[in-house]
């Protein structure tokens, strides 16, 4: 296919879903392990602590990866960094698979967060160009699909977890998701139609200061991220473990609040564009903090001690605190994606890589922040701090500022 024989609007149609799947994949791929880490952290006899230090491997190749993304997509093209992740990502994958102790385990994090950020910046540069060569709004669908990965990720985590070993579970996936990459990016934004280098006047730089104006907006940004992506990090990582550890809930089940959380955010980021265009960008976020993480938190306030006494239903409360956790977390990052990018006098890449770097290095290292609040409390008391992050949320709102697309009343 080339981009002389579509227009730019049939191009971007092409190219939007192509990044639908593409998100998709990076949701189920990437959270693949997720409803399989408690056997893996039994299996290594991991203590919370332990267990949450170990997953700093994923940091330290996701802040790296966000960096270098921004990188190559300024100077030569988004699609180009999604062809490589889709292969490094599955390799990532394969060798946690594979993993019988723990160096090899924290190779498999590093490649897989790595991975997951450096596709991330590069596949947020495309949706931003689509969504101008398209006149229509598409950011906080792109990242449902990413939900509804993670969610088809933790369902058949849950499914087979009593069929096949994690292993199977997570070569398998990896297998299919490298075919998959192989044939969807043919179809992404090319470079002369990915906006790569910006519009004429913007940052031609592969990078931006860590201090003036411009940066100091990245920064609050970059933060606000935080509030989001430490609480959805935690949510996903250590779900399981609090209700297996802390609820006796059983193996399978278990999984039951991650895939709660997981769903609302499919609702909540499928009509996020709708949200958005409502209320706004800022009130979105806003409530959707304050309300979410309230919940949430009494929730976990409620259902931990009522498990001792009512099993089921304290399963049910917990999953309703997550469920509206995920629903206020939904339109999180598609906002505060959407303002790196409408920053004037930079390049939406160069926008993005910033706030990529802080996103994915806070998304990482939470719950490592959560084990080792675990390991000097215990895994309940250490919700509260991505609860409160996730309030908190709602004070960064003020950076969000998005551009109008040009057909926009």
């Amino acid at each position: 296919m080339s981009s002389k024989t579509l227009t730019k609007y049939e191009y971007g149609i092409h190219a939007r879903n192509a990044v639908w799947a593409s998100f998709f994949l990076l949701g189920i791929t990437g959270m693949a392990w997720i409803p399989r880490i408690p056997e893996i952290k039994s299996s290594l006899g991991l203590s919370d602590g332990q267990f949450g230090l170990l997953l700093l491997a994923s940091t330290i190749g996701a802040v790296p990866g966000a960096q270098l993304s921004g990188r190559i997509v300024h100077m030569y093209s988004s699609k180009i960094v999604v062809r490589i992740s889709g292969v490094t990502l599955p390799f990532g994958v394969s060798i946690m698979g594979m993993a019988e102790s723990v160096p090899i385990l924290a190779l498999g994090l590093f490649f897989c967060g790595f991975s997951v950020s450096f596709m991330d910046v590069a596949l947020n540069s495309q949706a931003i160009a689509i969504e101008q060569h398209t006149q229509g709004r598409w950011m906080s669908t792109f990242h449902g699909l990413w939900s509804i990965g993670a969610f088809c990720a933790g369902l058949i985590g849950g499914l087979v977890a009593n069929l096949v070993t994690p292993k199977a579970n997570l070569l398998v996936m990896s297998a299919l998701s490298f075919l998959s990459y192989l044939y969807i990016t043919r179809y992404l934004l090319p470079p002369d139609l990915d906006g790569h280098s910006g519009e004429e006047g913007t940052q031609t730089s592969s990078k931006v200061s860590f201090k003036g104006k411009e940066a100091m907006i990245l920064w609050g940004i970059g933060i606000g991220l935080i509030c989001a992506l430490v609480p959805e990090g935690g949510a996903y990582d250590w779900s399981g473990i609090l209700l297996q550890d802390h609820m006796n809930i059983g193996k399978g089940t278990n999984a039951a609040a991650g895939v709660v959380f997981s769903l609302a955010m499919i609702v909540s980021r499928l009509l996020g564009d709708k949200f958005f265009e409502l209320w706004g960008h800022v009130n979105t976020v806003k409530y959707g903090a304050l309300f979410g993480g309230g919940i949430w938190g009494l929730s976990i306030l409620i259902s931990i001690p009522l498990a001792q006494s009512h099993q089921m239903l304290s399963l049910v409360i917990v999953c309703i605190g997550f469920g509206a956790a995920g629903f206020g977390i939904g339109p999180f990052f598609p906002a505060f994606n959407l303002a790196a990018a409408s920053i004037p006098g930079v390049a939406p890449s160069v926008g993005l890589a910033r706030i990529g770097m802080i996103a994915m290095a806070s998304y990482f290292a939470g719950p490592t922040i959560i084990g080792g609040l675990a390991e000097l409390t215990s895994l309940p008391i250490a919700f509260a701090f991505p609860v409160l992050l996730m309030m908190g949320a709602a004070l960064q709102t003020r950076f969000i500022k998005v551009n109008r697309l040009s057909s926009e009343k």
